[in-house]
C-alpha cells in the first residue's frame, strides 16, 4: 500500500524545466549582465529622451528597480523578471517609447499602498 501511494505522489509532483538559467548562480550572472546593461545605457538614454533629470538620478532609479525584486529566490521568476527587463532595454534604447514612458519610472505614486494589515483593513483592501 505504501508503495503505491509512493508512486501516487511522485507522479503528481511535476518536474517543470527552467526558462533560461540552470541553477541560481546563472541566474545571478544574467540579472547581474541586464544591470549592467541598463548602467551603460543611461547616458545615452538621458541625452536621447531630453528628461530632466541626470544620470545619477536615473542610476539611483535603475538600482531602486532592481532592488524591488530582490526577493525573488525561484529561478524561473529571476529568469521572467530578467527577460522584461531586457525587453524594456530593447525598447528604450531603439527608441520605441516616449519622454512620457521614460518618465513614469520617476513618477510617486499619489496615495501610497499601506503596507501593515491594520492600515490595509482600514483602507478596505483586504
Amino acid at each position: 500500500m505504501a508503495s503505491t501511494a509512493g508512486t501516487v505522489i511522485k507522479s503528481g509532483v511535476k518536474q517543470v524545466r527552467p526558462l533560461l538559467s540552470v541553477d541560481n548562480a546563472e541566474a545571478r550572472k544574467r540579472v547581474l549582465n541586464l544591470y549592467k546593461a541598463w548602467y551603460r545605457q543611461i547616458p545615452y538614454i538621458v541625452l536621447e529622451y531630453d528628461i530632466p533629470k541626470n544620470e545619477v538620478e536615473c542610476r539611483a532609479k535603475l538600482r531602486e528597480e532592481f532592488e524591488k525584486n530582490r526577493h525573488a529566490k525561484d529561478v524561473r521568476v529571476i529568469d521572467m523578471l530578467v527577460v522584461k527587463g531586457q525587453m524594456e532595454l530593447v525598447e528604450t534604447v531603439k527608441r520605441w517609447k516616449q519622454k512620457g514612458h521614460v518618465m513614469n519610472y520617476f513618477r510617486t505614486p499619489i496615495n501610497p499602498k499601506p503596507n501593515d494589515f491594520l492600515s490595509k483593513f482600514l483602507a478596505g483592501s483586504v
